[in-house]
């Protein structure tokens, strides 16, 4: 594995698919291509997938259930069998779990994550596919940035500080999407303290919102929620003991005026950019 990159730039990794690209360019040089935004329903996990200017990038791939397989085939047509990158961002098994299938069904540019190892065998099991399929693997830490074109995947933590944590979810993976004006802020699971350390620390306002941690009752402090301030926020949840999404975190989003949409509730949630108007359709 590497070492942390700063400015990880997406232009490098394209070379694995220089030719589609340029071919891409050749046949339909003035073709833009609407921002599409994927909140995978993948039971009690996350999973969320990236559609750029014909990039596709899938952030984590929920547990061990065949539900991110069947949730990336609705989307992409069947003769599509690559992702350019795929983000673990912390290895606990509602977040990596299904990327073991995926991995095996799919060509993967770029496998990114945070560096730490995950303690269940089905992670030695990815590991495993992922170096029989000779996938390269880069290390993500706060400062790095992937760039193609005009969108940019910013990441926020693990900070030096967060990645000592004995709390896997503090060392998740946070991006910031930015492109044509929109930004939609990915938390991975990180908890209320570091939610306020990265509020003081960066500006987080955003358009779209994937909620930290199910919509656990020991994130979304009411602080950083403020700061982010957004339109929409999403929330990938499914059956479970905990009480995920909280009462608490439910009254916390609200009272912020943020429309609040489930995977729960209403499936895959999908939202579309078009540079100047947001349409969100839900199951």
């Amino acid at each position: 594995m590497f070492k942390n990159h700063r400015y990880l730039y997406l232009t490098l990794l394209c070379l694995v698919i220089l030719d589609a690209l340029i071919w891409r360019l050749v046949l339909f040089p003035e073709r833009h291509e609407d921002l599409e935004l994927y909140f995978l329903d993948v039971g009690q996990g996350d999973s969320q997938l990236i559609l750029s200017d014909g990039v596709k990038v899938l952030i984590d791939g929920g547990r061990p259930n065949g539900q991110a397989l069947s949730a990336l085939a609705e989307i992409l047509p069947a003769t599509d069998r690559y992702l350019d990158l795929v983000v673990m961002t912390h290895p606990q098994l509602d977040h990596y779990g299904g990327l073991i299938e995926v991995a095996k069904n799919y060509q993967i540019g770029v496998f990114l994550n945070n560096g730490h190892q995950g303690e269940y065998a089905a992670y030695f099991d990815l590991e495993k596919i992922l170096k029989e399929k000779n996938i390269t693997t880069i290390t993500l830490g706060e400062g790095d940035r992937i760039k193609y074109r005009d969108a940019v995947l910013s990441v926020l933590n693990p900070s030096p500080r967060t990645l000592k944590s004995k709390d896997l979810n503090d060392t998740s993976v946070v991006l910031m999407l930015e492109k044509s004006g929109l930004k939609a802020l990915y938390t991975g699971d990180i908890g209320a303290k570091t939610e306020q350390e990265l509020a003081k620390k960066y500006d987080l306002d955003a358009h779209i919102l994937k909620v930290s941690h199910h919509g656990s009752r020991f994130s979304s402090d009411i602080g950083f929620l403020k700061e982010v301030s957004p339109v929409m926020a999403t929330i990938g949840v499914g059956k479970n003991s905990y009480g995920h999404p909280t009462p608490q975190t439910l009254a916390r989003l609200a009272s912020i005026g943020s429309t609040v949409a489930r995977t729960d509730k209403e499936g895959t949630i999908k939202i579309i950019y078009d540079g100047m108007r947001l349409d969100v359709y839900r199951n």
